[in-house]
């Protein structure tokens, strides 16, 4: 099994309020890439938003393979999105892509 950090990026189409972020945030914490050594040494944050309502998730995965996680990622990701009161119309996600490895290999 290996650890990736994915990142899954995403546009906002609708205005988010900073419940609907904190609500993405919390469904996602057990996955806050920080938890890896690529995660701590790059700061990266679970969710990062732009001035132009992009946006991009970062999770830890575990998995046996790449495409495994990116799915497992994509899966999470739209999943907390939608639990978090965002529709489809509200928050469109884009290919999720590996961005860093951790393997014991």
């Amino acid at each position: 099994m290996t650890t990736y950090v994915i990142t899954v990026p995403g546009t906002f189409l609708h205005d988010v309020t900073e419940e609907q972020r904190s609500g993405v945030k919390r469904r996602l914490r057990h996955r806050d890439p920080q938890n890896t050594d690529l995660g701590e040494a790059e700061e990266l944050d679970l969710l990062t938003v732009q001035d132009d309502n992009t946006f991009s998730v970062r999770l830890e995965i575990a998995a046996p393979d790449r495409a495994r996680a990116e799915a497992d990622a994509s899966r999470l990701a739209e999943s907390a999105l939608r639990d978090s009161g965002l529709t489809d119309e509200d928050a469109v996600l884009g290919p999720a892509v590996v961005t860093g490895i951790e393997s014991d290999y």
